[in-house]
């Protein structure tokens, strides 16, 4: 063959294995779990959908759940709504708390709190709505700025919220023998917690981008990256998440032999560390993509005229709104 024609096919192997890059780069990520999707996937997030470890929060709003076809969808835990304020109960709490432990899906429950009520009148709540259950997750402290409430909205001093903070979290800690994770969001996150609370887990909430690109911390436990999300089982959106570390940190967190707030062994170490990659500013680690299905773009959903009808309008923040 002439040497022209050679060098045309290389030019041409060259010109298809960079238009291959390209679109590998600009496509969306590959999804772990083919059985889930969402109605309005972000490129911005693909990073939490190549963690292995992936779970939901839901409350009320998610109606009735059908936690066997959640658990077959490849749902590894679930956080779920129980108390808000000093007097508000989730409706379906306990059905959903008893639904997920039939059905094999770790959950944790999780308090909302107000800052217009005092935070010895919330721990007297929850204590006596959270259940003390030895097999549940760590309970989760909501701290948001209760924007949307006309009576509750107003924010009050970085200090004041952090003694109100540190007394909820010493409740719930007592109440269940485990540590507490902290829920916030970007907004909360920069006005009160930046370099506060560091040894508790951290719960994180941005669906648009990395989390190193909108929190200036360095570690994150779990990552909320989209409230568009489907999974069978539930039906219209709801809340993915995604756990930041190995099976064997997820599964020593839950025994109580990993602490992974402060990333310490509490006994049952592995002698030898893994392939972990040493713990970076949070969201800048890719790990390297499973399974290969490509991610499900389904129409947006819209939320059923009745359950915006029954929406308590005291009802706030993003966990509580779902």
């Amino acid at each position: 063959m002439p040497a022209r024609m050679k060098t045309d096919y290389k030019g041409l192997r060259c010109l298809l294995a960079v238009l291959g890059l390209a679109l590998g780069c600009s496509g969306p990520a590959l999804a772990l779990y083919p059985k889930k999707g969402d109605a309005s996937p972000h490129h911005g997030v693909r990073d939490a959908r190549r963690q292995a470890i992936q779970g939901i929060d839901i409350s009320r709003w998610q109606g009735e759940i059908d936690w066997a076809k959640v658990k077959d969808a490849g749902t590894r835990f679930a956080f779920i709504k129980a108390t808000e304020g000093g007097d508000h109960i989730d409706p379906n709490f306990r059905k959903n708390w008893e639904g997920a432990k039939k059905a094999g899906v770790a959950r944790g429950a999780y308090h909302f709190v107000y800052w217009c009520r005092p935070a010895k009148d919330q721990v007297r709540w929850f204590k006596r709505h959270i259940p003390k259950d030895p097999d549940a997750l760590p309970p989760v402290l909501d701290v948001e700025w209760n924007g949307e409430s006309e009576s509750c909205g107003k924010k009050i001093p970085r200090e004041k919220a952090l003694a109100k903070i540190s007394e909820m979290l010493k409740g719930l800690q007592e109440h269940t023998g485990k540590k507490p994770i902290i829920y916030t969001d970007i907004t909360f996150h920069e006005d009160v917690l930046e370099g506060e609370f560091n040894d508790h887990p951290y719960w994180l909430r941005s669906t648009a981008a990395p989390l190193r690109h909108r929190y200036e911390r360095k570690q994150w436990e779990f990552w909320q990256f989209t409230t568009t999300g489907r999974v069978p089982g539930i039906t219209g959106d709801v809340d993915r998440n995604a756990f930041f570390g190995t099976e064997r940190e997820f599964a020593a967190w839950r025994e109580g032999r990993f602490d992974i707030g402060a990333r310490k062994w509490r006994g049952g170490e592995p002698k030898v560390a893994g392939n972990r990659a040493p713990v970076t500013s949070a969201g800048s680690r890719a790990p390297q993509a499973a399974g290969g299905t490509p991610l499900r773009m389904l129409p947006p959903a819209r939320v059923p005229a009745k359950a915006i009808a029954n929406r308590d309008p005291q009802v706030t923040g993003s966990l509580a709104r779902d």
